[in-house]
């Protein structure tokens, strides 16, 4: 089942369209009961809206007000008849996450076709979830922009099996030692494009799962996190590589990792081929740049600490900043699977005023223009 999640998940596939902006909204979800205040459950008045909207022939606006909305895990299911915008002034609120059960999602959209949410913040009220750690059918045509997701209790959103979905100016937030609270996540999904959005969580601004292509994203600001990561990757041993990705023109600031590859060290059929990071800004960075095929959680699993994963046609353009560690370029391949094909291009990546270093493992490549720290490929 395809699936995309806001601190929530949304079930979706897109192709490329344009929504345009009606004067008035047609379902107000206070006309079906909804009560601001964030104490009412306001949930079947949701349904109730959508159920409406998703019956016109017409093109439907669904509104949410200003003010506090609570709403439980909910199922928006298609097909519909005609294109809804979700427009939202107000905040979404979970409920309690113990009274989610074990649903495995708050608001879940489900083969929908032409939809599009902007605007309004979604509140997962995460950091009781976060306390307690501590202690298919496609949906087509899907935008989102404009969006606030904060506290989310696990990855803000997902977009898992889709394609061409358009993530536009959203701003992720959750404290940065909030575990497992990735703010975007990309998997088995083809033709996505995440541009102009702020994103600072517990772990990873952007992860890169399995079976991803064609996946654009520019001007990201990232931090604090884990930076964007691809990865980590072979864990299974019949597993979808990624290829076809870009970050460009984007900034990451106090992150524990700028771009990052990651696979585990054991055997695997995954790949990771046509990726390009460039014109891209560390300020205190902890690893800048770096490729770790030797990832192994507790030692456990990993016979031979080999990764299987092919790691090839990589590069690195116009890349500069401040690192937070000496090694502002790490290089750690795999020994059976050397990196090919790895391009270093204008870097400038510094530590405390100081020269940085870069160090390298199993890796095959080139240099071109003015390489600093001085590199070992």
């Amino acid at each position: 089942m395809a699936r995309l999640f806001f601190t929530f998940i949304i079930s979706l596939f897109l192709t490329p369209f344009i929504f345009t902006t009606p004067s008035n909204a047609a379902y107000n979800v206070v006309s079906f009961g909804a009560k601001s205040g964030g104490q009412t459950d306001s949930t079947q008045a949701f349904l109730k809206a959508w159920a409406a909207a998703c019956r016109s022939t017409t093109a439907s606006t669904i509104y949410v007000p200003k003010g506090s909305f609570l709403v439980k895990a909910a199922v928006f299911r298609g097909p519909c008849k005609s294109t809804i915008k979700i427009m939202i002034d107000g905040t979404i609120v979970a409920p309690d996450y113990r009274s989610m059960g074990n649903s495995g999602y708050w608001i879940l959209f489900i083969e929908v076709d032409k939809v599009a949410i902007f605007g309004g913040t979604l509140d997962a009220k995460g950091a009781a979830y976060w306390a307690c750690r501590r202690s298919g059918k496609a949906a087509h045509n899907i935008v989102v922009s404009g969006l606030t997701s904060i506290n989310s209790q696990l990855s803000h959103l997902v977009i898992n099996s889709c394609k061409n979905v358009a993530v536009r100016n959203v701003k992720i937030i959750a404290p940065d030692q909030s575990p497992n609270t990735d703010g975007i996540h990309v998997q088995g999904s083809t033709g996505v494009t995440i541009t102009g959005s702020t994103i600072g969580t517990g772990d990873d601004c952007i992860s890169i799962g399995p079976g991803t292509r064609n996946l654009w994203m520019e001007h990201i600001k990232c931090g604090p996190g884990h930076g964007i990561s691809i990865g980590s990757l072979g864990k299974d041993k019949n597993e979808d590589g990624v290829q076809n990705v870009t970050v460009a023109n984007s900034v990451f600031i106090g992150s524990d990792n700028g771009v990052r590859i990651k696979s585990w060290a054991r055997p695997s059929n995954s790949f990771v081929t046509n990726i390009v990071f460039r014109n891209i800004v560390m300020t205190r960075v902890q690893y800048p740049i770096i490729v770790d095929q030797n990832y192994c959680p507790n030692n456990q699993g990993c016979p031979n600490q080999s990764s299987g994963v092919k790691v090839s046609q990589v590069t690195y353009r116009n890349i500069k900043g401040t690192s937070r560690s000496q090694a502002a370029m790490i290089f750690n391949c795999s020994s059976s699977n050397p990196c090919r094909g790895i391009r270093l291009q204008d870097i400038n990546l510094t530590y405390m005023n100081k020269a940085a270093t870069s160090t390298c493992r199993n890796v095959h490549g080139t240099r071109s223009g003015v390489v600093v720290p001085r590199s070992c490929v």
